[in-house]
């Protein structure tokens, strides 16, 4: 079987899932339950970072002690809320997401998943668009130590399809995602389909910008070569 020169590091959420919106609105049930405020886009532009630094983000822009046991019980309720929306059918997969991976594994072209979201609400995600982690890579924030914009998810997501990570294209839809490729030292593919401007990602270090997964494999022979 001929090997290709590329692999696709993918993210999840806003990338192959329609999800970013639904995140949103589940963390900001999960803040109000805890009578912290805060504006739902600043919400936004935090989804994808790690844990640590959303606690951070709280801390700096609410004043409020942020300790383990309010960490925990936030990360709890926004899962719950966030896998209700699962269940009412909101969440779906992106335009042209199964089709992309449909067509990469006819091309022999090897691809993993990587999100910064633990498995509780994964998934979800991964059913929706077919994916077997028994059989795909798939890396969880459950499973490194650091999630993004660290480069951890991605560099271990490489490591599992034992490919060179250098000659990986990681295709991602927030600032994260291009900030953790640039670390990694892989090459950063952008979408627009979770909210981020083209000008956002491609300042964060994105070599090409796309809409969506429909729009990537349209063009996908601008960024790839067929095994």
């Amino acid at each position: 079987m001929p090997r290709s020169d590329t692999a696709f590091l993918f993210d999840l959420d806003g990338t192959l899932v329609d999800s970013v919106y639904q995140h949103v609105l589940a963390w900001k049930e999960a803040l109000d339950a805890e009578g912290v405020e805060l504006s739902v886009w600043r919400i936004h532009r935090k989804i994808g970072m790690s844990g640590g630094l959303f606690a951070n983000m709280l801390l700096r822009e609410t004043g409020l002690d942020i300790t383990e046991d309010r960490l925990e019980r936030l990360r709890r309720r926004h899962a719950e809320a966030f896998n209700r929306q699962h269940t009412q059918g909101s969440v779906k997969p992106l335009p042209g997401a199964r089709e992309l991976l449909a067509f990469l594994t006819e091309q022999q072209i090897p691809w993993a998943i990587a999100t910064s979201g633990r498995m509780e609400t994964a998934a979800h995600n991964l059913a929706a668009l077919g994916v077997d982690p028994a059989k795909v890579p798939v890396v969880t924030r459950d499973q490194v130590r650091h999630a993004k914009p660290d480069p951890d998810l991605f560099v271990t997501a490489a490591q599992r399809l034992d490919f060179d990570i250098r000659h990986a294209l990681v295709v991602g839809d927030s600032v994260w995602d291009m900030l953790a490729a640039q670390r990694a030292r892989a090459i950063g593919i952008g979408l627009l389909a979770g909210g981020y401007g083209r000008e956002e990602l491609q300042h964060a270090g994105a070599l090409r910008v796309y809409d969506d997964p429909a729009d990537l494999l349209r063009h996908v022979d601008e960024v790839a070569a067929r095994a």
